[in-house]
């Protein structure tokens, strides 16, 4: 019933051809209660709500004004009673406000740009490894600096001819760069190769640094909360998409003597072999796949895009072009591998991706690119100034209580002075000392010009943001009338349900004299009160007991006993009262008193027993709860608009009203 109330009010406004006078735009139309609704306000409504475009119908109009006069009266009522001051009112509001701004706080330009940069890396697969140096983003400058000066120094090791890898596994801060042992399990390391990736895979920053890197080379130092990397690129590639597959493993014992690994080497090729010249690879699967939790469904293993496989993996399935084929046996550190292609799906256009790529954007890291830009654009908007030396006065009173989250913001009251302007309005120390108070916790304790700088930083872009959330009614006049129908629509739906829904199913007495009263409007048709034998047999000597027991009257529990035994069930038994449209046989049958012929359907004969013909009648109220409550709900609420329009005053202005074409 909610999403009933808002489409009522939201629905997509369409086009439809009518000339407005700017003058005829500002009249008013209707007056409610003491509320002017203007004629461009009415029309905008009316168009949203007549889906069909068609030109205005003077009648359909007058009717809609009525609707509209008694969505006003609610909505007013619900004002008065103080529903719109509820708590959860408010929170409930403010989630769909909070919602519906977004995409007025984001840069356009820099979001389409971000789209469309996301959709080309998504065409392109890359494999790269890379070294790790951590440096923790609120790190001093001098540690800072002296990671980057051990990770040029490995820089130039590198480009001087030693291996990556050797480096990788010798330096590399990132564990699996290195053989580990955990939980009693040794992992083989992998020298700093990461494997296929595409876009949303890794950090944005390491992302744009491997996707920067032609192949072969290395990258310069590239920074991202982790720390420093070095990125060297070994493969770049169209994107494999998304594939199912199914595959055969032979695994390598860790004992395996030279002999050994060309014996399971040998296998694979005869695998290989039966495979391609027409023996069912589910059936090879199931026979010799090492891998037990798919070779019992024909090695079959879920979809999966490119950095869900070791690289070997992904490296040979690339090369396949066509569904069905099958690789050549291929070895990874797992063993030896034989995958055939069973379905496949392509990246697609950009208009495939787009809605994609916006959710992923704005669950990833570069989202903070767009935010970037709007805030650049709210500050030359607003004429954005600050005064850096209020900010650095903070050095000397924020101290390292600050990171155990005890620091009292009286150790700042002698700050009073003008941090930085947004437009007219003026943002003072004494509010950045509350933002450093309200925000701060437990955390390692960082330079404390670092920690005041980064989060000066912060309470800016909030701030600005914040003001120009604040702004958005009053700049853009679509989102200021559509939160207004959020507003109304919820106030309506709260009233509507505590004076109609609710009541309506909490109110049994009133139910149930709505229902004396119109008892008649709920009426059954004729129906048959009829019993449906059900024998599951066709024999002769079986069925003519049967119809001889009916014919003595035995009872229908008597029936069942003497004919169904404990191990076979040769009767059922069905009675009610059916109406027409009920039951294909007992339409089918003459609506009289007493037995029908045999029916025989699937092995069984089938007697109708017509015990009654019943007259029509009034329905039970459980008969039609579900109408007469809908019924019901419909006369509370004509009760409700009658008391309504008695209580508020309002007035249509026909002349205005005459000028909507």
């Amino acid at each position: 019933m909610k999403k009933t109330v808002f489409g009522i009010f939201t629905i997509a406004l369409l086009s439809i051809s009518t000339f407005l006078h700017a003058q005829q735009k500002d009249q008013v139309v209707l007056t409610v209660a003491g509320e002017n609704i203007t004629r461009s306000e009415f029309l905008n409504v009316y168009q949203k709500n007549n889906v069909n475009g068609e030109v205005i119908d003077r009648k359909s109009l007058e009717e809609y004004m009525e609707l509209y006069i008694n969505f006003r009266l609610k909505v007013k009522e619900a004002e008065s009673l103080g529903l719109d001051t509820v708590t959860s009112f408010k929170e409930e509001l403010a989630g769909y406000r909070k919602q519906l701004a977004q995409p007025y706080l984001i840069d356009e330009e820099m979001n389409s740009a971000l789209l469309k940069e996301a959709y080309d890396r998504k065409n392109i697969d890359l494999r790269a490894s890379h070294i790790l140096l951590r440096v923790d983003r609120n790190s001093s400058p001098a540690d800072t600096l002296a990671a980057y000066k051990r990770i040029m120094n490995l820089r130039k090791r590198i480009l001087k001819g030693e291996d990556f890898g050797k480096v990788a596994e010798e330096a590399s801060e990132d564990l699996s760069a290195r053989d580990r042992t955990a939980e009693g399990r040794t992992y083989k390391g992998n020298k700093g190769d990461l494997g296929y990736f595409t876009v949303f895979d890794m950090v944005y920053p390491f992302e744009t640094g491997a996707y920067n890197t032609p192949v072969g080379e290395v990258s310069m130092p590239v920074r991202s909360d982790f720390g420093y990397h070095l990125i060297k690129v070994t493969d770049r590639k169209p994107a494999l998409g998304r594939v199912q597959v199914a595959h055969i493993l032979l695994r390598i014992p860790a004992d395996a003597k030279a002999a050994d690994s060309a014996g399971i080497q040998n296998k694979a090729t005869e695998i290989y072999e039966k495979a391609t010249n027409g023996e069912d690879f589910a059936r090879l699967a199931e026979q010799y796949s090492d891998d037990k939790s798919t070779s019992t469904k024909g090695g079959v293993l879920p979809w999966f895009g490119s950095n869900k496989m070791i690289p070997e993996f992904i490296k040979e399935i690339s090369k396949l072009e066509n569904l069905n084929e099958i690789t050549k046996p291929f070895i990874s550190s797992f063993g030896w591998h034989i995958v055939k292609l069973i379905d496949r799906k392509e990246t697609g256009t950009y208009e495939d991706n787009v809605n994609e790529l916006k959710q992923s954007l704005t669950r990833n890291d570069r989202a903070k690119k767009s935010e970037e830009a709007l805030v650049k654009r709210i500050k030359k908007e607003y004429k954005f100034s600050e005064n850096l030396k209020a900010r650095d006065e903070f050095y000397k009173v924020v101290t390292d209580t600050v990171f155990a989250a005890a620091w009292d913001v009286k150790q700042a009251a002698s700050l009073n002075k003008t941090l930085f302007t947004i437009g007219r309005r003026s943002i003072s120390q004494q509010d950045f000392a509350n933002y450093i108070a309200s925000s701060q916790r437990k955390r390692n304790p960082e330079d404390i010009k670092q920690f005041v700088n980064g989060t000066y930083s912060t309470f800016v872009n909030e701030t600005l943001l914040a003001h120009e959330d604040s702004q958005l009614e009053s700049k853009h006049p679509e989102f200021k009338s559509l939160v207004k129908e959020y507003r109304d629509g919820i106030l309506l739906f709260e009233l509507t349900d505590q004076k109609i829904w609710s009541k309506a199913v909490k109110d049994t007495t009133g139910l149930q004299e709505f229902y004396k009263a119109n008892r008649n409007n709920y009426m059954w048709e004729q129906r048959a009160d009829a019993t449906i034998y059900t024998l599951s047999s066709t024999d002769e000597k079986v069925v003519s007991g049967l119809r001889n027991s009916l014919k003595k009257g035995i009872s229908d529990n008597e029936l069942l006993e003497q004919i169904n035994t404990d191990s076979t069930t040769l009767l059922s038994t069905e009675r009610r009262k059916f109406s027409k449209g009920d039951n294909t046989m007992v339409d089918s049958i003459e609506w009289k008193n007493g037995m029908s012929k045999d029916i025989i359907q699937d092995g069984k004969t089938i007697i109708i027993n017509i015990n009654e013909i019943v007259a029509p009648e009034p329905k039970k109220l459980d008969e039609a709860r579900g109408l007469i409550t809908a019924d019901y709900q419909n006369h509370l609420e004509q009760l409700w608009i009658k008391e309504l329009r008695e209580k508020y005053p309002f007035s249509v202005n026909q002349e205005v009203l005459s000028t909507i074409r």
